[in-house]
Parts: structure tokens; sequence; C-alpha cells
């Protein structure tokens, strides 16, 4: 069983007189950022000057540095710029400034699972990892709750770099929720093929094969979408509040027949197969590799797939059934 960690387990005063940097106020880094002040920790943020996201930062009350000064004034730096850049802006303006003693943090375990950041060994190397989006993170906290978090640490130079890291959960409202031990593998391994194989390309592809076969049967593509794509919130809202056994039991009687008897005939053992292959292609560092190097080649493969995808019949059907639901918007 896992080791979860609560609000006893952690002890804010170990960031008394520490100051935390966090490098990127995306939604992410503004949720954590916000919590993080409001716990009464000493914090200061890091973005890009005329950006969006620099001026949310200073609307709400933070004056924004450079990653480069605010690395060299913190104790405790979280990185959290989205994984293609963070070695970038690491090597050019953080590393540098990572004296002994100092905490380097993540909220995903990326560039050091694959080595792309290469720390100094002087230094603690953490991971707090909201398992929602920042924005979440943030409204939790604001109601006296919170998010569930993963904790881990790759390199524990002071000794005392799990019990930062636990303070720093709970400083962002991760203990009150439970706080999962975990590793930087675990982690990281986990989340790709979560993202790779259900999550986005699993679901993304389930959802355009059933359409497609709806619609060259000869059915409305309208009808299609709301039967394989609009309706799929109802599914994935029962399975996260009650589980799948509990989803079955929320729809009707036809519907979980059809699913415990017909499942199995579309994720088959083929299917199994080549979840495995992709995970070792995680675990392997095969797809981090194709990852780098597409963005090294200014993404060439990833546009036009994403263009591809864009010009899908089910987008262009998708796109004026919404107008129909404003409480979307």
């Amino acid at each position: 069983m896992a080791k979860i960690y609560y609000d006893k387990d952690a002890d804010l005063n170990l960031l008394k007189g520490k100051k935390v940097a966090v490098i990127g106020y995306g939604i992410q880094g503004r949720g954590q950022s916000l919590n993080l002040r409001d716990s009464g920790v000493d914090v200061i943020v890091s973005e890009l000057p005329s950006t969006p996201n620099y001026e949310q930062a200073k609307k709400d009350g933070f004056n924004p540095v450079s990653a480069d000064e605010a690395s060299r004034q913190a104790d405790i730096v979280q990185i959290l710029t989205q994984d293609h850049v963070q070695a970038k802006v690491y090597n050019e303006s953080i590393a540098k400034n990572m004296t002994k003693g100092k905490a380097l943090l993540f909220s995903h375990g990326f560039n050091i699972r694959f080595k792309q950041i290469k720390p100094s060994k002087k230094i603690d190397v953490i991971m707090v990892a909201p398992k929602g989006p920042g924005a979440l993170v943030r409204k939790m906290y604001e109601e006296g709750k919170g998010v569930p978090c993963l904790v881990a640490v790759h390199q524990d130079a002071t000794g005392n770099a799990k019990q930062i890291a636990l303070a720093y959960a709970k400083a962002i409202g991760g203990t009150r929720a439970g706080v999962i031990e975990t590793t930087f593998p675990e982690e990281t391994e986990t989340d790709l093929f979560g993202e790779q194989a259900v999550l986005c390309g699993g679901t993304s592809e389930l959802i355009m094969a059933g359409f497609d076969t709806l619609v060259a049967a000869g059915y409305q593509p309208e009808i299609a979408y709301f039967e394989v794509l609009h309706e799929l919130k109802l599914i994935t809202d029962l399975i996260q509040e009650r589980g799948i056994s509990g989803m079955r039991r929320g729809v009707s009687n036809t519907a979980c027949y059809g699913d415990i008897t017909r499942g199995k005939r579309i994720i088959t053992d083929r299917t199994r197969k080549e979840m495995q292959k992709i995970l070792k292609e995680i675990v392997s560092g095969k797809f981090a590799r194709e990852w780098i190097k597409e963005n090294e080649a200014g993404r060439p493969n990833f546009n036009r797939l994403l263009k591809e995808g864009d010009e899908h019949p089910i987008e262009k059907v998708g796109q004026q059934l919404r107008k129909m639901m404003p409480w979307m918007k």
C-alpha cells in the first residue's frame, strides 16, 4: 500500500525564513503561488514581461522578476514552465544560482527522469505534484480543502528533503486531502502512459473511430457526435465520482450489459500488447528522445498531426452543435 501523509505529518515552520521562487505563472503556477502566500510563505514569482501571465501576476499583487533573479533570491525553486522549456530555463538562468543546501522542486518529473536537467549533488531535488489543475488547487484551498498530491525525493542533500517537500505540500493545501509518496520515475512514466494510452491518445482515437463507424454506416454526423463524444462527459463524471462499478450501476441496464459484454471486443489482447509496447517506449526513454528531437526540429510532425486532427469531420460538426449549448461557454 502507498504511504500517505496528512496535515499532522507536515510542518509549515520548515518554510519560515525561506523564500520560494515559482518559475512560471501559468494556471498551476498561479494556484500554487497564491496558496503559498496565503499560508504565510515568502513567495517570489518569475514570468516573462509583457505576457498575459506576467500581467496576471501583477494583478495578484506579485512583482514578477526574471528566473535568474528569482532563483538567486530563493531557497526553494519550483519550476512550473512547460516540460520542453524547463531544461533551457534551468541551464541558462537557474543552475548557477542553486548553491549548497537549496532545493529544486518540480510538479512533474520529466526533466529529471530523462536527464534533461542534471542538478548539482549539493542541492535537494524534490517533487510535489497536485493531481488536479491549478484553478482547482486554488479553489479547494480557499474552501478549506485540498487536492491530493504526489510527493517524491530524487536527491536528499540536506537530509531534510522529504520534510521540506511535505511542508510545501501542506502550504498549497495538499496534506488536507492526502499526499501519496512516489518516485520521480513512477510519477513520470505513469503520467505519460496515462496520457498516451488512455486519457488523451486512447480516448481521442476511440471517439473518432466510433464517429467514423457510425457516419460510414449512414447515420447523421450530428447524431453520431452526441452518442460518441458529447455523452462521454456523463460517463467520465460517473466514473470519477463512483468508480467503474458505480458508473455501471448509474447507467441503464442496457448500457451496462453492452459494457460488460462488448468492451473486451474493443480493447482486445492486441490492444493491451500495444499498451505494453507504449509503456516500454516511455520507460526506455524512446518517447522522451522523440519529443525532444521534435521540439528541436521546430515541431513539424506535431504541427502536421495537430492540423490533421483539426480537420476531422467530428470537429466541424462539434463546432456547430456546441453553439446550441450556451452552458458550455
